[in-house]
């Protein structure tokens, strides 16, 4: 089950995914939370864009990192309502995410755990705190 504050960041994840797909994006949703407070938000823009990068993630990521006017995001949480891609969790992991909350499993390109699991490969100088939470 969802906490409370995880559910109030997911349904503005989501809004954002609707967001995106009126506009003939694949529907998918980030924001991007400091200490209970709001950040970024974005919806996917690839199409919008024609830029392969643009993905929701990576958007937010970098409004984050301008708006706190630093590339470490360490006291941050993610919310994306699809599990990220193995480029979205290189973002999150070089960004120092401290928390990452997603929605739905992504068996073709998941890399929280359906395909690879980036979040807890000790290699890296980063580990994220993982919750899939299929209830937000």
């Amino acid at each position: 089950m969802c906490e409370k504050l995880d559910k109030k960041y997911m349904d503005l994840a989501l809004a954002q995914a609707q967001q995106a797909e009126s506009l003939g994006e694949v529907p998918i949703g980030a924001v991007l939370v400091i200490n209970d407070r709001l950040i970024a938000a974005a919806g996917n823009r690839r199409e919008l864009w024609q830029d392969p990068t643009a993905h929701a993630e990576l958007i937010v990521l970098r409004e984050a990192a301008k708006r706190v006017e630093s590339w470490r995001l360490d006291e941050a949480t993610l919310y994306v309502t699809l599990e990220p891609c193995v480029m979205c969790m290189g973002g999150i992991i070089l960004s120092r995410i401290a928390r990452l909350v997603y929605g739905a499993r992504d068996p073709k390109a998941g890399a929280v755990g359906s395909i690879y699991n980036l979040a807890v490969d000790e290699r890296f100088n980063h580990n994220v705190e993982v919750t899939q939470e299929k209830g937000c």
